[in-house]
């Protein structure tokens, strides 16, 4: 589900899913451009700096969308001072009990619907919505 909120959050032509778990060299969602370049690297959860560093050298945009609430912000705690050099790397977090409600309306065939309005999400489906802000814990550098 946080794929899903993260793809509509970055909404664009070109936008895709990649082979994700399955492949550890590609992010969760990118997009390439026609010479295969990559243009943007979005991930979700915590990666180690290494991965974070790496995906920075492959794409012109990464973003990291963590999600665990109290222990992401313990994650970036820890990652922060090593990631520092990487101008082009984005890290948003969702709200942890936001995100545990989204879990729990999957079901095959739902149907969901994505508003977004400066910064707050609202996600909703027949079983319910869901209102909720992504928190920021790093800006691109400019």
């Amino acid at each position: 589900m946080v794929r899903l909120v993260l793809f509509a959050l970055y909404a664009q032509e070109d936008l895709a899913f990649t082979k994700g778990l399955s492949d550890i060299d590609e992010p969760d969602i990118w997009v390439k451009d026609l010479t295969g370049q990559i243009k943007l690297w979005l991930e979700v959860g915590q990666p180690d700096e290494k991965r974070i560093l790496k995906a920075s050298s492959k794409s012109d945009q990464v973003v990291i969308c963590a999600y665990s609430g109290q222990a992401s912000k313990l994650w970036w705690s820890g990652i922060q001072g090593k990631v520092e050099r990487a101008k082009n790397v984005r890290v948003i977090a969702l709200p942890q009990p936001s995100t545990k409600a989204l879990g729990s309306w999957v079901e095959r065939g739902m149907q969901l619907h994505v508003n977004i309005q400066e910064g707050e999400l609202l996600v909703s489906c027949e079983k319910g919505q869901e209102n909720f802000a992504v928190e920021e814990f790093r800006a691109t550098r400019a």
